[in-house]
């Protein structure tokens, strides 16, 4: 018994949790899978504290009804397309179909970055996103573990049209962050600088136009092939633009 008592004592507190749902990330250095023009993929994010889950529709709920602008029924159509919140049974209403634990999908990048500054808080950077979700349940870059890597493309392969789970139900990696894998795809802050060429074979093309935005995936690294799903899926998307499998979690900056 004192052994494992000195040897919990011993593990390092990677997060503090918070008691309004956010955890705090400490900051770092790490090789992102973006390249960079002006570096070799390394980036270094800053603390910044991250929702433990994804946003439910019980919160969203929350939201539409203090801010009715972003009703299904009254949303501006620059700010969301049709699909938006289709999965609720009314403007006000989730309904059968979309169960208060379940992530909020079905939200343009305007809604959810409406529903964070509500909140005092903002969308994620990409950055700070892969940052958490490269760690597991004991390592803070499990990325190269090829097991965990399986398990993530494992989840890509399966139908998306199955009902989504609640929240909070998949464990919790080492920052007390839960859900960045095997639930939803979540919108980032600054999603349309991902900009990758949709064509995987174009990757090495001597087109410089294709990869206009921050920086292109390396397909040389064939370990990235699931940040690559995420990465070409978001640089495909508008603003406006909302799907069924696409929700989004909130981050704060510290002082």
């Amino acid at each position: 018994m004192r052994r494992w008592l000195l040897s919990l004592a011993l593990l390092p507190v990677i997060a503090c949790a918070g008691d309004d749902g956010y955890v705090r990330v400490p900051g770092g250095e790490f090789r992102s899978a973006l390249k960079y023009e002006d570096s070799d993929g390394r980036v270094v994010v800053a603390p910044f504290e991250l929702m433990r889950r994804p946003v439910t529709n019980a919160e969203f709920l929350g939201f539409v009804s203090a801010h009715p602008e972003w009703r299904r029924d009254r949303v501006a159509k620059v700010f969301a397309e049709a699909s938006y919140l289709r999965d609720w049974s009314s403007a006000d209403q989730p309904g059968t179909q979309a169960r208060p634990g379940q992530p909020v999908v079905n939200v343009s990048w305007f809604a959810a970055d409406a529903y964070c500054r509500a909140q005092g808080a903002r969308l994620p950077t990409w950055s700070e996103w892969e940052y958490v979700a490269a760690a597991d349940e004991t390592r803070t870059d499990a990325r190269a573990d090829p097991a965990w890597r399986e398990n993530i493309l494992g989840w890509y392969a399966k139908p998306s049209n199955a009902p989504l789970a609640m929240v909070g139900t998949s464990p919790a990696n080492v920052y007390g962050v839960q859900d960045m894998h095997g639930l939803v795809w979540e919108w980032v802050e600054d999603y349309s600088s991902l900009l990758v060429s949709g064509d995987s074979r174009e990757q090495k093309s001597a087109d410089v136009l294709k990869f206009c935005g921050a920086g292109a995936i390396s397909m040389d690294d064939r370990d990235n092939y699931a940040v690559l799903m995420r990465v070409a899926m978001l640089s495909s998307l508008e603003a406006s633009n909302s799907t069924s499998n696409l929700g989004f979690r909130c981050a704060k900056s510290l002082p």
